[in-house]
Parts: structure tokens; sequence; C-alpha cells
């Protein structure tokens, strides 16, 4: 046998075994990509032609603080973007960019990475509740178009919605992709999947009945992760209640396609889903001991939204009613306490707010203070800094492009008046937002260029 035939032999043997764990992960579906290879800039990973994205030209922040989300200290330095992407950071007096760059003077203020929502409902309607969002709401998108405004003017460049009505959240997307709103990257889920009457899906008020997908038995949940990946879906989210072998079915399809799964469970549920080798679990909620020692082992991320219940405990009537998957009693110390365990464990922990109804009209201090909660779990401020930055982005899935001021990543970044990662508070001096190249938010307020008018042709004259 000649030594090319041994080394294609070789190879193909070691794909061969490769592929016997090949999806254990969702990103394991990436090592058949080439290195250079253009995708979308999602976890679907889709290639793409290598055409140019964002704003021509070069954009200088300079005489700022750069907190760039590695854990490193802030530093006095200058980021230096070209169309959608990050170039350089430099040292202050460094100056290596073009004469017609667009140079910002940004003395006295902080330049960090664009903070990460995992845990939004773009389209969930505000009370009073007169009717119920159907699966066809046309005003899903205009909900979703309004709540993402809030959440840009806020600093926030990526938000993960983990469950919305129908299209809607796939709709926002694009618009979004086309810089066709000024709003955060879109990362959707699309519905939530659950079991007959599960999470989302009780009694017989169901104002969110838009955004629930049930399903019964191991093929219809493997069936609607496919549906929900053949509509656009960054990740699937699934929640309690559920077998031991739909949840396996509903992992083993989604990580098959290259998408992760987080799950809205409780209880042994939690056990049950980190047993079927689903990625994230939402929430603080109740959980065992040996259930946190089991996400610790296999790698199981945690976004605990925690201020979120703060809302539930004081402005629903003192707790989480009518809900047949909330069957225990929790409270704020309790929630704390959980999501103490898990850092004790050490668990990787992303940050989300889960704003329902119309609470996200308190932004940015329900996101800030979901920051100051992970200080009271022990987490320094720099810390809770890097949780919303770098470690959100590794959970949304998206830290070779997200998270970090780097070179080579996307130029989602925020600049606030302060000095953030000493006090959380000043995050809400939100000065300027760049998503995607493309300046969003100029001081504190939305803005968008004006429209480029394309060629229109000449009035009609009667020849004489």
């Amino acid at each position: 046998m000649s030594p090319r035939s041994l080394l294609l032999g070789a190879f193909l043997l070691c794909g061969a075994v490769a592929d016997l764990a090949a999806q254990e992960r969702a990103r394991d579906r990436r090592r058949y990509l080439a290195p250079d290879q253009v995708t979308t800039d999602d976890p679907r990973r889709i290639p793409v032609p290598a055409t140019p994205r964002g704003p021509a030209g070069v954009t200088v922040l300079r005489g700022g603080r750069v907190f760039d989300g590695t854990g490193a200290p802030a530093r006095p330095a200058t980021v230096v973007l070209e169309r959608n992407r990050i170039a350089r950071v430099v040292a202050p007096g460094v100056q290596d960019w073009p004469r017609d760059a667009r140079v910002i003077d940004v003395t006295g203020k902080t330049v960090l990475p664009g903070l990460i929502d995992l845990h939004t409902h773009l389209t969930y309607i505000e009370p009073p509740f007169s009717t119920a969002e159907g699966p066809d709401d046309p005003e899903a998108v205009l909900r979703g178009a309004e709540r993402l405004r809030y959440y840009v003017e806020s600093g926030i460049t990526s938000v993960r919605d983990v469950a919305s009505n129908g299209n809607a959240p796939f709709i926002l997307k694009r618009w979004v992709d086309r810089n066709a709103l000024p709003a955060p990257r879109v990362f959707a889920a699309g519905q939530l999947l659950t079991g007959r009457g599960g999470h989302g899906a009780e009694g017989r008020e169901r104002p969110v009945e838009g955004s629930i997908m049930e399903r019964t038995g191991a093929d219809a949940w493997r069936l609607a992760v496919r549906d929900l990946f053949a509509r656009g879906a960054d990740l699937i989210k699934i929640a309690s209640h559920f077998s031991r072998e739909e949840v396996a079915a509903a992992v083993d399809e989604a990580h098959a396609l290259g998408l992760k799964v987080t799950c809205d469970c409780e209880t042994f549920y939690i056990q049950r889903a980190v047993e079927a080798g689903v990625d994230m679990i939402e929430h603080p909620l109740p959980r065992s001991d040996e259930t946190i020692r089991l996400m610790a082992a296999k790698g199981t991320e945690a976004d605990p939204t925690l201020y979120i219940y703060t809302y539930f405990f004081g402005r629903l009537g003192g707790g989480y009613f009518g809900s047949t998957s909330r069957r225990f009693f929790f409270g704020d110390s309790l929630n704390l306490e959980v999501a103490r365990r898990m850092k004790a464990a050490g668990i990787k922990m992303g940050v989300g707010t889960d704003l329902i109804v119309d609470w996200f009209r308190s932004l940015p201090h329900p996101y800030i203070n979901e920051l100051k909660y992970f200080t009271e779990i022990g987490y320094t401020v720099p810390e809770a800094l890097v949780a919303a930055t770098r470690t959100s982005a590794e959970l949304l899935d998206m830290d070779d492009k997200l998270g970090t001021l780097q070179a080579g990543k996307l130029a989602d970044v925020l600049v606030v008046e302060g000095r953030p990662d000493e006090s959380l508070d000043d995050l809400a001096r939100v000065d300027l937002v760049i998503r995607d190249g493309w300046v969003v938010v100029e001081g504190g307020r939305v803005v968008m260029p004006r429209h480029q008018p394309t060629p229109a042709p000449p009035i009609w004259r009667p020849k004489r």
C-alpha cells in the first residue's frame, strides 16, 4: 500500500473514531468548516460570501480607558474599528489610522464590550391581558422593535430571545442584521418547547400561547427541534415537564444540528436535563447538591436571572402564582443561596434579565441590579462585568466573535460616563453604543443615519 493510501486510511479511521462522539457538544459541528470560512454571525455558522459588512471607513475611540472584558484591569487605550470589526487596541499616543477616519473623543469615559442579555422575551404582551397572544399576532414584531430600543439604549448590544411569538424574533433578527433597526443583535430560540400543560402552557388563561410549543413523545420533541431549526433558531429552549426520553431526543437532535439547548426547569427535572446533556439551566430554581455537582462535572452552564424574582415577589402579590411548574417554596434569599452554591462549584454563569410584560420599561436598572446580585454571591465588580460580556458570549456560543475588545472581534462597543468596573451604577450613564460597526446610540439617544436616496428616473417631458 502506498504512503498516500496509508495516510488516507489513517485520516478516515480517525474521522470514524471522532464521529462516534462528534456531536456531544453543539460546537463540535464546526470542526468541518475551513479555518478561514466566512459564516453568518450567529451560532448556526452558515457559510456566506466574504462581502464587506458594517459602515465603510475607520472609527477611532480615543482618550478613554478601556475595560476589554478579558479579565485584565481597565487601562488608558485607543480602540480602532474598521467597518464592523475591531482592528486593534493601541496605547495612548499611538496614531496609526487614516486621515479620513472618524475620531471620537471619549476622554473621561470607559470603553467596554457591548453588554449581553441572555434571557429576553421580545414579544410578550403587556397588562391588561385583554387578548391572548396567538401565533399569528401581527403586533408581535412591533412589540419586539419597541423593546429592542430599550435594550440598546441601555448598552446591551446582544439579546438572546428564549421564547417569543411565532416567527417574530426571526423577523426582528433579519431586520437588525441588515441594520434596518437601531437595535441589539438578536439570537432567537423561537418558541419554547415543553410537554402538554408544561411551563408557559398552564391553566385556562394563556397570554403567551403564541410563544409555546407543546409536544408529547420523544419523536415529537425531535421533530419540534428540527422545525425550530428550519425556521431559523440559534438555540433551543425547553421547559419542564418532560420525560427522560423527550429531553434526550431534543438534546441529541439540537447538538447534531449545531445548536445549544437551555432549560427552564426545577427540582428533579434539572437533574434529568443535565443527565441528558443539556447545555444550560435557566433561573435559580431549587435543585439538590447532587445536581449541582453533576452540573459542574458535565460543564453545564447557568443563567441565574436572580433579579427577576425580586420583581415577582414585589410586584405580583409576593409570589409566583397559578403555575404548576412552580410548586415549591422559593424567595430572594433562597435564590441567592442556589447561585452561591453554583459559584462555589465552579459553574459558569452568565447574565440575563427575563423582563416580561412591561418590566423592560425599567431598563437599565434591572440589568444593573442583576450584576449587583452577582456581587452579592461573591463576584467582584470587574468579575460581574466579565460575566456580562465575555462569559455571556461564551454561553451564547459566540465567544470567538463577541464579548471582548480584541482585534478581529465584531465591533460591538459600549462607551459610558464614569468607571463601571468600580461602580456598576455608572452603567446607566450610556453615551455611545456601536453594534456591528454602526453607531446606534450617540449622546445617550438612539440614532439612525439619513438614508441615501437611490437614483430616480427624471420626470417625463413631451418632445418638442
